[in-house]
């Protein structure tokens, strides 16, 4: 669970024709890119199949650890909303048996609300 605990950083909305070209190879016949959020290097990305977590390593950020979270294994998802004084929304997200959530932060601008709804839809689907 390192990786999901490590990625820390506040999400901002990605081009998803750009992050298909990256992940191409990843990508299986007939999934499709829905949503992809970038956090300082790496890139969190929905698809209509599965979440796939982007983990940039190295310097230059060449190196790079795929992760693929099929939406069956998300047992439970929360949202907060910003508020006045906090510009941030937070997305939590419990895989498995895990107690920690992966958490995510949004920044002011970015459609937490669609996130939300794109779990919803493939994980009560």
């Amino acid at each position: 669970m390192g990786l999901l605990s490590g990625l820390l950083g506040n999400a901002s909305e990605v081009d998803s024709e750009e992050v298909e070209r990256f992940i191409d190879s990843a990508l299986i016949d007939g999934e499709q890119v829905e949503k992809a959020y970038k956090v300082i290097r790496d890139v969190l990305v929905f698809t209509n199949k599965r979440l796939i977590l982007v983990d940039r390593q190295g310097v230059r950020g060449n190196k790079a650890e795929v992760l693929s979270i099929p939406y069956s294994k998300i047992t439970k998802f929360s949202k907060e909303s910003a508020g006045t004084f906090d510009l941030d929304a937070e997305l939590k997200i419990w895989l498995g048996s895990e107690p920690n959530p992966l958490t995510k932060e949004f920044k002011a601008g970015d459609d937490i609300d669609q996130v939300y709804k794109i779990l919803s839809q493939y994980t009560l689907g």
